[in-house]
């Protein structure tokens, strides 16, 4: 794949613009009250760090790894918790924030299993909204960019194990 010339679909300066946005929107929905950000590890590490940077209301932090892709590109469509929860969220307004939601099975499964666990409110955050591909029917509460079905890598979503690092999203052209 490296030899192949990457199409950057959204650049470093979108994503830190964007994510800015979305920060001052949800410290003004959540204003006055506390939330609980789960980051679903391990392609949403880089946007909840940078997320959690634009928000400015009071933010406790945890992760929760699942697995449903292996190092594929489709989802296998069962989803495996790797490691719940750290923390009681009982009564907590709890954002789930992960790096792309595409099929909404793994968002849905986490959604619920956080219902179950008493959380005041369960909303979620996506850096990309991957509509074309849904097989659960689920709308991200906060989005920042909305793409067509292409397999995308960087910023945090992932090729095999690399590509995590690169600063924008990008896919290869053929």
């Amino acid at each position: 794949m490296e030899n192949k010339k990457r199409n950057i679909l959204i650049s470093e300066k979108q994503i830190r613009e964007r994510i800015s946005q979305v920060g001052a929107q949800i410290s003004k929905d959540y204003e006055g009250e506390e939330i609980y950000i789960l980051s679903l590890l391990r392609g949403s590490f880089i946007y909840t760090a940078d997320l959690v940077r634009n928000i400015t209301i009071p933010t406790r932090i945890g992760f929760m790894t699942t697995s449903s892709y292996g190092n594929g590109e489709e989802t296998t469509g069962t989803v495996k918790v790797v490691n719940d929860i750290p923390d009681d969220i009982k009564g907590y307004n709890v954002l789930v924030v992960d790096d792309i939601v595409d099929s909404g099975i793994t968002m849905n499964f986490v959604m619920n299993h956080v219902k179950k666990l008493d959380a005041k409110q369960v909303k979620s955050c996506v850096l990309l909204n991957k509509p074309e591909r849904r097989k659960i029917n689920i709308k991200p509460d906060y989005c920042c960019f909305e793409i067509p079905d292409v397999f995308v890598v960087g910023y945090g979503l992932n090729y095999g194990d690399f590509y995590r690092n690169i600063p924008y999203v990008f896919n290869w052209e053929n």
